[in-house]
């Protein structure tokens, strides 16, 4: 008896923990309340995002592009109001790059000097 009570206890336990590691980011909305796909593109177009993908995760709609600026995107958004829920930017997953702004270089590169005399596309300048 002793045992059976042990188990109940665990396996209750457990269910209990699944529930509280529930992702905060996951939308609930009956499929009958969402928006149309084009509602979502034309939401991402007046942020200035250009929208690559658009598919269904987790519940929500998933945006992939890139933002105004160019930086690659990944944003979740609500299906019923298009409110956006989590954004991630593709460098911030990148550990090697995290924390500067500097480009990745290939093994064996150079950067070349911060003097000016040096532009990407132009010949050198010899002064």
């Amino acid at each position: 008896m002793k045992r059976y009570l042990i188990a109940i206890t665990l396996i209750g336990g457990l269910g209990g923990a699944g529930i509280a590691l529930a992702d905060d980011d996951d939308c609930r909305v009956p499929m009958a309340d969402w928006q149309p796909r084009e509602a979502v593109q034309k939401m991402a177009e007046a942020q200035g995002w250009t929208v690559r993908r658009i598919k269904a995760d987790d519940g929500c709609y998933e945006i992939d592009g890139r933002d105004a600026q160019g930086r690659e995107i990944e944003v979740k958004v609500d299906p019923a109001t298009l409110a956006i829920v989590e954004t991630e930017y593709e460098d911030e997953d990148d550990d090697d790059n995290r924390g500067n702004n500097k480009p990745v270089l290939p093994a064996g590169s150079v950067q070349p000097p911060a003097n000016g005399l040096f532009t990407p596309g132009t010949k050198p300048v010899v002064e």
